[in-house]
């Protein structure tokens, strides 16, 4: 073992097995030191099978249950900013732990490693799934690398992602698809500018459908989800005496999962049309699959209603083999990367409560 190890306590409560996780300091692409401390902590229970592939480490029950559900959660953070070590503060009566990763996402690995140490018979198989390279570009994506190298591990009925929710359902996700769009022109002296043609005059029809655009709310499966599309970059411009001859907005399309990524681009290409288009990135949504039984069965033992999910989530990765997924988890998405990121604490265990419950009681 290394001699600056962590040894992790899954005895210990959940408020303060987030405090242990945190303090482990495991920026993207930087996450051995979290993977060696959870494999470690879970070698001792004889009800679970480890696995190890990279960072991630995955621990699953085979009690030969007629249903399986995965259980997942990043390990990584975005870069620290003076907000480790963590601490306990009190903000309107509210009782919080504040510091990096405490929302986003170790408050629910640690509801997850302390329900899989503790709960042997739970009533469906449950695979649990820690991975790294979360925060970072999709290539490096642990679950992603995961189910390329083990496709066998994501043999399930439902699965359920820890992103924080304030400890509420959130069903399916939006999908994403980012373009530039680019306007040309030629270059000229800016002394005799009536000799070139300015690119970035000729972006401005682009900016006035930007600025025009009327986002729409769609309604999948009872759940209403908000669309976005926003200018999140514009570059343009040679030196201060020279005519531009191209410029480039980064457009940024946020859809609800009634579309295809597909059908977004085409949306994209009639809106801008008789422009440049270059796909720069592109993620499907995945619906909501409340339909489901064991989604039904979750909702009603956790006692919430269902919210959509706004931003893009690994349940798409599940919604695209087929496995119905929710997120839930602790913490106020509105502080996930934020330099005061905090979770309620009460948040923490009504998400072990709930997970408890229905783990234990949802299915006959």
């Amino acid at each position: 073992m290394p001699q600056n190890a962590v040894n992790l306590d899954l005895s210990a409560t959940s408020i303060e097995l987030t405090r242990a996780l945190c303090d482990i300091e495991s920026v993207s692409g930087d996450e051995t030191a979290i993977a060696d401390a959870v494999e470690r902590a879970l070698a001792g229970f004889p009800h679970l099978e480890i696995i190890r592939d990279g960072d991630t480490v995955v621990a699953r029950t085979n009690l030969g249950r007629a249903q399986r559900v995965i259980i997942a959660g990043h390990l990584d953070t975005v870069p620290v900013n003076r907000n480790l070590p963590t601490r306990f503060e009190t903000v309107d009566g509210v009782d919080y732990l504040w510091g990096r990763g405490t929302v986003d996402m170790k408050a629910g690995v640690a509801v997850q490693l302390k329900l899989a140490a503790e709960l042997t018979a739970p009533i469906v198989d449950v695979t649990w799934m820690w991975y790294d390279h979360e925060e970072v570009s999709d290539d490096l994506n642990g679950l992603g690398r995961l189910a390329r190298n083990r496709p066998d591990l994501f043999e399930g009925d439902f699965a359920i992602l820890g992103e924080p929710t304030n400890s509420q359902v959130e069903g399916g996700c939006n999908g994403n698809v980012r373009v530039e769009v680019r306007t040309f022109g030629l270059r000229a002296h800016s002394a005799r500018s009536w000799v070139g043609d300015n690119a970035i005059h000729k972006i401005g029809p682009v900016i006035d459908i930007l600025a025009a655009y009327g986002p729409r709310q769609v309604e999948v499966e009872g759940l209403v989800y908000r669309e976005g599309l926003n200018a999140v970059g514009i570059v343009g411009g040679i030196a201060g005496n020279v005519i531009p001859d191209e410029c480039m907005v980064h457009v940024n399309y946020r859809f609800a999962p009634s579309r295809t990524s597909a059908e977004a681009v085409l949306h994209l290409e009639d809106l801008f049309a008789g422009y440049e288009i270059t796909i720069v990135d592109r993620a499907e949504g995945a619906r909501p699959g409340l339909d489901a039984p064991l989604a039904l069965q979750f909702l009603t033992a956790v006692g919430g209603k269902a919210k959509p999910k706004y931003g893009w989530t690994d349940v798409a990765r599940f919604s695209a083999l087929g496995i119905p997924a929710v997120n839930y988890g602790p913490g106020d998405p509105l502080k996930a990367h934020a330099d005061d990121e905090r979770v309620a604490l009460a948040q923490i265990t009504d998400c072990e409560d709930g997970l408890r419950a229905w783990l234990s009681t949802s299915v006959g």
